[in-house]
């Protein structure tokens, strides 16, 4: 009888010993799987910004800082309040700050044209308020074989100093301080209209400023007037920008791009052969802005008819002195006693054309 009930007893402590692992590692599987849920919640709302992780646009970042507030609710006196705003700006607008709960409506605005003319270049940030380069006037290369005594021969390299200094792109408008306190329409002006605004001129003037005044010396201004490097009999618009790439690989550069107008584009895009079929696929296909192995920018800051073709990466360089910054202030005209703010966009850049050679322009003669 004693040996049955030890063994009843060892098997009924077995038992439960093996019920207790079981419960363990159910206890250490929902742990785990809790953990997991844990961080996809936080990921989720990473996504959806709810811990500022996600990356802002510029009226975002404006309209959100806690001093904005601070100036908003400080009515006793004029003043003004200035934040530079990060250069990435996102198509993302999930985020509309704790200032007020979002109760308008989106801003509906005119339309806006894609810039694209900065992309192309290298960007650099600075901290002076002038910029000074070498640039090379004089390259003789006297590289040659050398008989075993003899001299060798001399090459000759000239270089001359040369500085530009920044300018500055700006502008304003006058809204009412209720504004401050209207977060989603603040952020839609900052990023709608202000800083595209900049982006609009910036990008004219790069590409054709006249170096004059406050004027940046453009790519246009200073590129090299096409020629056509070889005889092509009755050549069309495919065959010029072929020959402006070669004009530039002959200069020693390798061109990265071209610039034209969208209505040369469609041009060029509508070019048929002798059987009537569209040279650069069927009008329902998907046809890359491509031609001859580079990205086409197809921008209206581009005059018609004309075309630009380079290595821009080494034909420029952008200098950032003052990335774009947003300014409010109670302190123009009688402003204060209105119960009106101005805001202001401003940004200050240089551009530096350091090798003319590597930018081909030309006309492709269809407009008179």
């Amino acid at each position: 009888m004693n040996m049955l009930t030890k063994d009843f007893t060892d098997a009924v402590e077995k038992q439960f010993s093996v019920l207790g692992k079981d419960v363990q590692e159910a206890l250490v599987a929902a742990k785990t799987a809790e953990a997991i849920a844990l961080e996809l919640a936080q990921k989720a709302d990473a996504y959806r910004g709810s811990d500022g992780s996600h990356v802002e646009t510029w009226g975002e970042q404006f309209s959100s800082a806690p001093e904005l507030k601070s100036f908003a609710d400080d009515h006793s006196r004029p003043g003004r309040f200035r934040m530079e705003v990060k250069q990435t700006l996102t198509t993302a607008s999930n985020s509309a700050g704790a200032l007020s709960e979002p109760y308008r409506d989106g801003l509906v605005t005119l339309p806006q044209r894609r810039l694209m003319v900065r992309n192309l270049l290298p960007v650099v940030q600075i901290s002076t308020g002038s910029i000074e380069y070498p640039k090379q006037t004089t390259r003789t290369n006297a590289a040659n074989t050398v008989a075993e005594g003899n001299l060798k021969p001399e090459s000759a390299y000239a270089f001359t100093l040369t500085s530009l200094t920044p300018k500055v792109i700006a502008h304003w408008v006058p809204a009412s301080r209720q504004i401050l306190e209207d977060v989603p329409q603040l952020k839609g002006i900052i990023d709608s209209e202000l800083l595209h605004g900049l982006a609009l001129k910036e990008d004219a003037q790069i590409l054709m400023g006249d170096g004059t005044g406050e004027n940046l010396s453009g790519l246009i201004t200073n590129a090299t007037a096409y020629s056509a490097p070889v005889t092509v009999t009755s050549p069309n618009m495919l065959d010029q920008i072929a020959l402006a790439i070669l004009q530039t690989t002959l200069a020693d550069y390798t061109p990265t791009g071209i610039v034209m107008h969208p209505s040369d584009w469609m041009r060029i895009r509508l070019l048929k052969d002798g059987d009537g079929k569209y040279l650069l696929g069927d009008p329902g296909a998907n046809v890359p802005a491509v031609l001859f192995g580079l990205p086409v920018v197809a921008t209206t800051s581009m005059t018609v008819d004309k075309f630009l073709v380079g290595d821009f990466r080494a034909a420029a360089t952008l200098y950032d002195r003052w990335t774009p910054r947003v300014e409010v202030s109670t302190e123009h005209a009688d402003f204060f006693t209105r119960n009106l703010v101005a805001i202001l966009a401003e940004e200050r850049i240089a551009l530096a054309v350091k090798n003319a050679l590597a930018l081909t322009y030309g006309d492709f003669g269809n407009v008179a």
